[in-house]
């Protein structure tokens, strides 16, 4: 009856693993010849992990990756792309995070900007900061509708606060109306508090352009360039026809 109380309690706190662990432990003769403190180390131990993968998934599921399964070990390499895979494998420490400083990946499309982009975010998840990823087209008009619907200040809020923010198909096309203006308002919010990640077939010099608003494009380019670690993706081959379909 003290067993079933003690799994009871365990259960009712949400120790879901120590209840389990402990229960393991009651029927499995295996574990008499370890100390009261080995065993209760077992438990804890294993409590700790549970809950540990479990904040995991949840970063991972809230993130939106568009590659799940990217990671920094799984780069690929090749002569043509010209990447540094020192600078690589210091990012992938998530450093850059800590330091509120960004990372600009260029290249043309296809090349595995958001394959690597998602790598870097997944890091970020493993070492337990927030993530989002997010095309900058599904943004901007996201952040247009929270204008027109009185909400604006509470989505940039959402946005202002995760560790680290992705931001694909960046400057894709020229901004239009308001744009910039919301765009200045969300690197702002970010500006030296939180990382961001920012995918561009562009090279900043050509953002400019893309921004339209003179003054306003200043401002933000100001905010991202020089905080900000860059990599550029080459390759005579793009990652889509390298692991395409072959005929």
């Amino acid at each position: 009856m003290l067993n079933n109380s003690t799994i009871n309690k365990l259960n009712e706190m949400r120790l879901n693993a120590m209840a389990d662990n402990y229960t393991n432990q009651l029927h499995d003769t295996s574990y008499d010849h370890l100390s009261f403190e080995e065993r209760f180390g077992m438990i804890v131990d294993l409590e700790w992990s549970r809950r540990k993968n479990n904040k995991l998934a949840r970063l991972m599921k809230k993130a939106g990756f568009r590659f799940y399964n990217a990671c920094i070990e799984d780069v690929q390499y090749h002569e043509d792309r010209k990447l540094d895979r020192g600078q690589i494998i210091r990012l992938g420490s998530c450093n850059y995070i800590a330091d509120h400083h960004n990372i600009i990946i260029m290249g043309a499309s296809g090349n595995g900007k958001s394959y690597l982009s998602c790598a870097f975010g997944i890091a970020a998840c493993r070492n337990y900061y927030t993530v989002r990823y997010v095309r900058l087209p599904e943004l901007l008009d996201e952040l247009t509708v929270a204008r027109g619907e009185g909400i604006f200040q509470k989505v940039l809020n959402q946005y202002k606060k995760v560790n680290l923010l992705i931001l694909d198909e960046w400057l894709l096309v020229p901004l239009r109306g308001n744009e910039a203006r919301d765009l200045l308002e969300l690197i702002e919010s970010r500006h030296q508090i939180n990382s961001t990640i920012f995918c561009s077939q562009f090279s900043p010099g050509g953002w400019h352009e893309k921004i339209g608003e003179g003054t306003l494009a200043d401002a933000i380019l100001d905010r991202i360039v020089h905080d900000s670690y860059k990599i550029f993706i080459d390759g005579k081959t793009s990652m889509r026809e390298r692991y395409g379909i072959k005929e």
